[in-house]
């Protein structure tokens, strides 16, 4: 991962993720927490997305990382969109996103798929992204 890429996913400075937080983050029996992993036609992993629910299941928090030179090919737009779908499927109402207001990309990929975009009340520099699910995304 870029030093930006880093910067975006953990919403601060950060220089390299360890080993023992990788494997912390992906390998979880927490049934609250599902990790997606997107792999090459070769085998190599490209991709890996977490959506993380609340305890009672209402809503789901989703974060994606992509490799650098896997990016603008489609692979965050097909992992969000398979989230979303999972997550109605388990019954979600909503899925979020905390993001650095600086990460354009995501932001856009975001809004193009029906997530509601406002600023943090709390970090000027962040904003929360949201989408509604099921039969509250059509009201």
């Amino acid at each position: 991962m870029t030093p930006e890429d880093l910067r975006f996913r953990f919403l601060g400075a950060m220089k390299e993720v360890s080993h023992e937080r990788l494997v912390a983050m992906t390998r979880s029996d927490d049934a609250h927490i599902h990790n997606f992993l997107a792999f090459s036609t070769d085998g190599m992993l490209i991709a890996v997305a977490t959506l993380a629910s609340d305890r009672a299941d209402r809503t789901g928090e989703v974060a994606i990382c992509i490799r650098a030179d896997r990016k603008h090919l489609g692979v965050g737009w097909e992992l969000l969109a398979y989230i979303a779908k999972y997550a109605e499927d388990l019954g979600l109402e909503a899925i979020e996103s905390i993001e650095s207001r600086e990460n354009r990309a995501a932001i856009e990929v975001e809004r193009d798929m029906g997530f509601t975009v406002t600023t943090d009340p709390d970090d000027a520099t962040l904003v929360l992204v949201r989408r509604e699910l099921g039969a509250r995304s059509a009201a």
